[in-house]
């Protein structure tokens, strides 16, 4: 056997490499099993929460119109219901977004956007500490859907509430304090 008709076992071996590390790097698309159920996800809570305001409005007018059931009471709760709904949606997306951008693919109308856009991360940390932030407000919206139903027995729950809504502000200020130390 002469030397140039053995098998190079470097020349293989690279090849192998290569090779491995190209699927090593497709199998960043596995993400997209993650991505697109959380868009579909997203714009299924979107309708969700649309159908319920719309249902809120119908509602509304049947009350005034034609003097159907007293809404009064549910309006309110409906709304918030609604509005955590969308919360939730918007972590949907930020979530999607951001794991497609991270992992993926730049988006390139979200490259165009302000650095401090909820659509535009830089890093799985960044992305975290978006989500958190809208999942902190959906828990406060939640908070306040509970708050509209409470009826109180004694002077002490309405200090409890005091103290609740207290801690909610604090919450509140030191996450705007955190975000403020952030962008800068």
């Amino acid at each position: 056997m002469t030397p140039e008709s053995r098998p190079n076992p470097g020349k293989q071996r690279g090849r192998l490499e290569r090779r491995f590390e190209a699927f090593l790097w497709n199998s960043r698309l596995m993400v997209l099993l993650a991505v697109v159920p959380a868009l579909l996800g997203a714009l299924a809570l979107f309708i969700i929460a649309t159908m319920d305001i719309l249902s809120v409005l119908v509602d509304t007018w049947r009350h005034y119109l034609s003097g159907g059931p007293d809404i009064h009471k549910s309006v309110v709760t409906d709304i918030i219901v609604a509005i955590d709904i969308y919360l939730i949606a918007l972590v949907l997306m930020i979530f999607g977004l951001g794991v497609y951008k991270l992992f993926v693919s730049r988006i390139e109308p979200a490259e165009k956007r302000e650095l401090h856009h909820p659509f535009n991360v830089q890093s799985l940390d960044q992305l975290k500490d978006k989500i958190a932030r809208v999942v902190i407000l959906a828990v406060i919206i939640e908070f306040f859907r509970a708050v509209v139903g409470i009826s109180f027995s004694s002077p002490l729950d309405a200090i409890y509430l005091a103290l609740s809504v207290l801690a909610l502000a604090l919450a509140l200020y030191l996450m705007a304090l955190a975000h403020r130390a952030s962008d800068e």
